[in-house]
């Protein structure tokens, strides 16, 4: 039932679900980033389970196909997974046992079709694990896992299969495909190979085996992780303690610790990075050190239940091992193939022409903050818990900046609605409708239809924006139902953010971080969204990481542009616009602390190349806990920066982007950069082209964010800007240029 469409009026109007394989492996690449798409099918899954019987056996009858969220349980699962591999299984069995000589339509096609059934439980089910997990779904998780891997091992190294598949590649040049099919046809044959297709028996049963151990350990270490995150919560006896915190943050406090048993503390949950976000807020330096601390040493055996450095250990060495077997010296040169940056050495260059650059304001805005904690009495030199703190005062006094005033003008609600809602609308041409009738899978989930600019229907879009103990940390968006035209499907589309919800009847405001990640995962929701592709395993974001952050690191811009701005940024009480001039201390407040926010990414892409750079017998080495951490330490003092006082964004103990997938962001967490680039490029081209224009957006949804896998990613790019990507515009965005250095740190990529 369609309902009025929500202030979506013309002048009132947020790890990505590529497909990594681009055979029908729905079980893990539709269903979450964090999933694993090669294994081997060590045993059958069980034929005697009854497909009639499953939920999941065939499409939903909601609108856009949408899973029906109270017609299943948790008790479901096990069974749906085990008749979606015997139904993909018989699949696979009939294209290799047809008679007739492999073609594109019985070899190609046949194999993309495969495995529906094993796609929609699978994308339902890893969506409950990322954003509301128990500990039943955690335990089918660790048992369902390896049995996926096997499961798509035993396709991905079908001998049998990969023959059919050889013949039709074979003949490529006389097909005459048209340039999306031919594109699936590479990709098939290509991912095959490089899934071990080509490996001898012996190097594929050790590549099976291999896979098998990696999903479990992943899984493991996910695990480890949120549990060490959630479980280890600051914990003080004193509201004064929290002194620095506003009345609402230490009622919120108060109320964790009743939760947990604490009646009369005062507890604050973790987040997922290494700094915390009410540090800078708490004058109690103490407090301060031993939370941040806490969150540095979460998983690293300092507290004993919390342990994953063997996990990293073993990960990292059963990688190298898999790349040694196809004849690579590393992980790192093995999975960057296909890139846009497709070596380990592409990648480190880009990071190393920023790493001068970014050392030198490390080091100066490092002494701008002792001169700050001097001026306040201090007798000690800035640590890595006193940093934000003083950087905060430090903005205040040159900018005039608060966030606490910032805030007021950042309701949740208006963000979404007035703010991404309104520049899709002014980009894109797109309505809104909130909607009522659609099951969710938490109360908290809203619910839209999407319509395109001629009024059609084009998407649905849930949005999950508040913190939970069930839930992982971080943002991300994911595909419940990728766009497709092979199964006439239109997109579902969901984005996931953590921001703490506030206490019934207060306003519920979000920090300008949390606006601009709105904008980005949103960004990827588009991506999914204006997919145009014939076939699933190309739609949307299927596309290398490298590339993938891109569409969604572009809309970012639109957070603090005065045309979006004045229309979502509005004072929770009196309704004021927010003053242009507040924009403008924020604009230069934010060129501040880049020593930081920009090195604590840097250190950590640079770890991720650190551990995916170890050959085997490197990997091997690291067969205690203490020489992981050795390891770990000697990798990030060799990096450049000033890491004892701003250490990364994640240690690789709770690195849950490079460790907790079989493949994930592993050697690909530089993308984050190398898409900033892009990113920042756009910009300018977007503002030297007139900002904010339907034609500006139809430009970026026809030669960008309508492309999927389709095309070469430095094609799509030249397409879109009729340039080379240029770093400078990232630099100069990111304060990072002085005077003279800035000619030199300009470079073409």
């Amino acid at each position: 039932m369609r309902t009025r469409k929500t202030a979506i009026r013309p002048l009132a109007l947020l790890s990505a679900t590529a497909s990594v394989f681009a055979l029908a492996i729905t079980s893990a690449a539709w269903a979450n980033p964090n999933a694993q798409t090669d294994g081997f099918n060590t045993k059958e899954p069980d034929a005697s389970a009854s497909v009639a019987t499953s939920y999941f056996a065939s499409e939903s009858a909601l609108p856009f196909k949408a899973p029906d969220f109270t017609q299943f349980s948790e008790d479901d699962y096990m069974q749906a997974f085990e008749q979606g591999m015997v139904i993909q299984n018989a699949e696979i069995q009939a294209i290799i046992d047809n008679v007739d000589a492999p073609t594109f339509e019985n070899t190609i096609v046949a194999l993309e079709k495969s495995g529906r059934m094993l796609g929609r439980v699978s994308r339902v089910f890893f969506m409950y694990t990322g954003t509301n997990t128990n500990e039943r779904l955690d335990a089918i998780n660790r048992e369902v896992s390896p049995k996926l891997s096997a499961h798509s091992s035993s396709i991905t190294l079908n001998s049998a299969l990969f023959a059919r598949v050889k013949a039709v590649y074979g003949e490529r040049e006389v097909l005459s495909l048209d340039a999306e099919s031919a594109k699936l046809l590479e990709k098939t044959y290509e991912d095959m190979v490089k899934a071990g297709a080509e490996l001898t028996e012996d190097q594929r049963a050790r590549v099976k085996a291999i896979n098998t151990e990696l999903s479990s350990l992943t899984t493991q270490f996910s695990q480890i992780v949120r549990n060490a995150t959630n479980d280890q919560p600051l914990v003080v006896e004193t509201a004064e303690e929290l002194k620095g915190l506003s009345e609402n943050q230490i009622e919120a406090a108060a109320a964790k610790a009743k939760a947990l048993g604490l009646d009369g503390q005062y507890a604050i949950a973790m987040q997922n990075t290494t700094q915390q976000p009410l540090l800078p807020e708490l004058e109690n330096r103490a407090v301060r050190e031993r939370f941040f601390k806490l969150s540095y040493g979460r998983s690293d055996g300092t507290n004993s239940e919390f342990d994953t450095r063997m996990l990293v250990a073993k990960i990292a060495a059963l990688r190298a091992e898999k790349a040694e077997l196809f004849g690579k010296p590393d992980w790192a040169s093995y999975i960057m193939q296909g890139n846009m940056a497709d070596t380990p050495k592409l990648a480190l260059d880009f990071m190393a022409q920023m790493v001068p650059a970014l050392a030198e304001t490390q080091r100066r805005e490092a002494a701008v903050l002792n001169a700050k904690i001097a001026e306040n009495g201090g007798d000690f030199t800035v640590q890595p818990w006193d940093w934000y703190h003083y950087a905060s005062m430090v903005r205040e006094d040159r900018f005039n900046y608060n966030e606490a005033e910032v805030t007021e003008y950042l309701l949740l609600e208006n963000v979404l609605e007035d703010g991404v809602f309104y520049m899709a609308n002014q980009m894109y041409g797109l309505t809104f409708e909130r909607r009522s009738d659609i099951p969710t899978w938490h109360e908290d989930v809203w619910v839209y239809t999407i319509f395109d600019a001629d009024g059609s229907e084009l998407a649905l879009f849930y949005f999950d924006p508040f913190q939970r103990p069930s839930k992982r940390g971080g943002a991300w968006m994911g595909s419940i139902v990728p766009q497709n035209y092979l199964h006439s499907e239109k997109p579902v589309v969901y984005n996931v953010l953590n921001v703490p919800k506030a206490a019934d009847g207060e306003p519920q405001f979000i920090s300008w971080d949390w606006v601009q990640t709105a904008f980005h995962e949103f960004g990827h929701g588009l991506h999914g969204m204006f997919a145009e592709q014939e076939y699933p395993s190309l739609s949307g974001t299927a596309t290398p990481r490298d590339f993938v952050e891109y569409p969604a690191q572009v809309h970012e811009m639109w957070r603090n542009q005065p045309a979006v701005l004045q229309h979502y940024a509005k004072h929770y009480q009196t309704g004021e616009t927010m003053p242009l001039a507040l924009l403008e201390r924020i604009e230069a407040a934010s060129k501040f602390n880049q020593g930081y926010d920009f090195g604590e990414v840097m250190e950590a892409a640079l770890l991720d190349m650190k551990w995916h750079s170890l050959s085997a017998e490197e990997a091997a080495a690291l067969d205690t806990p203490e020489k992981v951490i050795a390891f770990e330490n000697v990798a990030l003092s060799e990096l450049g920066l000033e890491v004892d006082l701003v250490p990364p964004r994640y240690r690789g103990t709770y690195f849950n982007h490079i460790f907790s997938s079989p493949t994930g962001y592993s050697s690909g967490y530089y993308s984050y950069l190398w898409t900033q680039m892009l990113d920042h490029d756009s910009r300018d081209w977007i503002v030297q082209n007139g900002g904010l224009t339907r034609e500006n957006g139809q430009r970026l949804r026809e030669r960008v964010l309508s492309r999927g896998g389709t095309m070469d990613y430095d094609v799509v790019y030249r397409n879109f800007a009729g340039r080379e990507p240029d770093v400078k515009y990232m630099l100069e965005a990111l304060g990072l240029l002085r005077g003279e250095n800035a000619e030199s740190q300009s470079s073409s990529e």
